[in-house]
């Protein structure tokens, strides 16, 4: 068989089992219930029911887990089979006992029929799962042993297949690595003449970057040379144009200091000769005033001193302070 007709098999048997046992419930329910309102307290006549539910609740979850042991191949001991056998005999009872307070062995035997039924058939369900559960470990084992065996068949046929590739590639690179050897052994005859000539080229440029260093070397030297005298000759002609410049500005200055004092002695002797007796001419006048307005005499003053009115004193001191005032601009600016 294959595992369709296999679970086909097995649901055929387990739709079967709860057939039987789903009418076996009803059955038990409608003959035990009017026996436990007879034989209940009066007022709790309603519980009837409960007890033939009890007890074909515990069926239900014998056979369930009876069909889930087997499957899985496993073995719940003795408490199941006591649970099995206790619910079946429980059912029974109560099936038959209202026939059989009754003395009515026909009814005793009729009502014995579904609860014999569903103990038979809980039993044989549980053998049939477990012989298919046996059956079926037993074709995976044969299934498997014969996977196993192609399986092996196909790894040596694959190993030798391997084996004769390995032997054609070691073969091949044999004769691939003496190819190789040959050619390397050209190929490094070939370069040691090209390093050869490479180095015999190297030394040539070498020789000539050497002689040509040397060369650049002697007229950087000579460049440098030429460029310090330059330096050494700017230097001097710098120092001697600064001794020169600073010989013209002690000169200057100097000469600057004597025209100074000459002015100053001259300014000095415009101003002690005291008030004029007769007019100035015009050119000492006008010096006479430019050395007033630089000794801070009035106007009056300087008209005493020169002889000439006040209004030309005025004029004058008024250049001289346009010429002051143009000689501060030209500073500030």
């Amino acid at each position: 068989m294959n595992s369709v007709q296999i679970r086909s098999a097995e649901r055929a048997l387990s739709v079967g089992t709860w057939l039987i046992v789903g009418g076996a419930m009803l059955f038990s329910i409608l003959t035990v219930t009017p026996l436990m309102e007879r034989h209940s307290p009066k007022g709790w006549e309603w519980t009837a029911p409960i007890l033939p539910l009890v007890v074909d609740a515990a069926v239900v979850i014998v056979v369930r887990l009876d069909a889930v042991l087997a499957a899985l191949g496993g073995h719940g001991g003795r408490w199941p089979i006591a649970l099995r056998w206790m619910t079946g005999a429980m059912t029974l009872a109560l099936n038959v006992a209202d026939s059989a307070l009754k003395k009515d062995l026909v009814g005793a035997a009729v009502h014995a029929v579904a609860p014999l039924l569903l103990i038979v058939t809980a039993e044989t369900g549980l053998a049939y799962r477990r012989a298919i559960t046996t059956a079926q470990a037993a074709r995976e084992a044969q299934l498997k042993a014969e996977r196993a065996e192609r399986e092996q068949a196909a790894t040596e046929r694959r190993e030798a297949h391997d084996r004769r590739q390995r032997e054609e590639r070691e073969h091949a690179a044999q004769l691939a690595r003496e190819q190789r050897e040959h050619e390397a052994l050209i190929a490094r005859e070939q370069t040691a003449r090209e390093d050869a000539a490479r180095r015999e080229e190297r030394e040539r440029a070498e020789a000539r970057e050497r002689a040509e260093r040397e060369a650049r070397e002697h007229r950087e030297r000579q460049r440098e040379q030429q460029q310090a005298e330059r330096e050494r000759l700017e230097r001097e002609a710098a120092q001697r144009r600064e001794l020169e410049a600073r010989d013209r500005e002690a000169r200057e200055r100097r000469e600057r200091e004597r025209e100074q004092q000459q002015a100053e002695r001259e300014r000095q002797a415009l101003l002690s000769a005291g008030p004029a007796v007769e007019k100035q001419g015009e050119e000492r006048a006008r010096a006479t005033v430019r050395a007033a307005f630089g000794a801070g005499l009035s106007i009056r003053q300087a008209a005493e001193l020169c002889g000439w009115s006040t209004g030309w004193v005025t004029a004058r001191y008024q250049e001289h302070r346009d010429s002051a005032g143009l000689v501060l601009e030209g500073a500030s600016s």
